[in-house]
């Protein structure tokens, strides 16, 4: 038994999530911040790597002027325990949990750390875990290489795009799903589109997994 698993993120039209130097910036309109918040404030657990946590440092709460409702627990996938003590996921503002691999020792005063996974975290026991404290709905939010390890793994329900009408270019810039990819057509993701909404100036895009 697992939680639901929701991919929920922002790209350009050319797929980018961030400027080339992996500098982030703001994809979502105001219309697609609001229902970030909203379903921020509809999930038990969102979830994200120590690369966004590094590079953005998001808070991962519900802003109280976008939506109403409690903050969801916070995860982040750090197997070898890079999150700083300053960062905002480490506030006291709402419950976190660090999730590390077995070889890592380090402790968090203001988190629960859960250590699964030899070399790098290892995703379905995770997954078990948080069924076990109550999660029935997680949100993954980024970035690029968590994305694809849920997709790649089987492990993801529905995925949530807002595309912004915008093209950022760049090769080097991080896409949509990052890690290693697919290595051949056999291991491509493939997805049932559910939907597409106008969202302001830009436009959602839903998906559910194809078992």
């Amino acid at each position: 038994m697992r939680p639901r698993v929701i991919i929920n993120a922002a790209m350009s039209v050319d797929g980018k999530i961030a400027l080339p130097d992996g500098q982030a910036i703001r994809l979502s309109n105001d219309e697609d911040l609001q229902r970030v918040h909203q379903l921020r404030a509809q999930v038990d657990a969102i979830v994200v790597g120590i690369g966004t946590v590094l590079m953005d440092d998001p808070k991962l709460t519900v802003k109280r002027e976008l939506a109403s409702g409690r903050n969801p627990l916070r995860v982040v996938v750090d197997s070898d325990g890079r999150t700083p003590d300053d960062a905002h996921v480490l506030d006291g503002s709402a419950p976190t949990l660090i999730v590390t691999t077995e070889e890592c020792d380090r402790v968090f005063p203001r988190a629960e750390v859960l250590r699964c996974g030899k070399d790098d975290v290892d995703l379905r026991p995770l997954l078990e875990d948080l069924s076990r404290r109550g999660v029935s709905t997680l949100l993954v939010e980024g970035g690029s290489t968590i994305i694809w390890s849920f997709l790649q793994e089987g492990l993801a329900d529905e995925v949530k795009i807002f595309v912004r009408s915008a093209i950022l270019g760049g090769h080097a810039a991080p896409t949509l799903a990052g890690g290693r990819g697919a290595a051949s057509a056999e291991e491509i993701v493939p997805l049932r589109r559910v939907r597409a909404d106008r969202l302001g100036d830009g436009v959602l895009l839903e998906y559910a997994a194809i078992r």
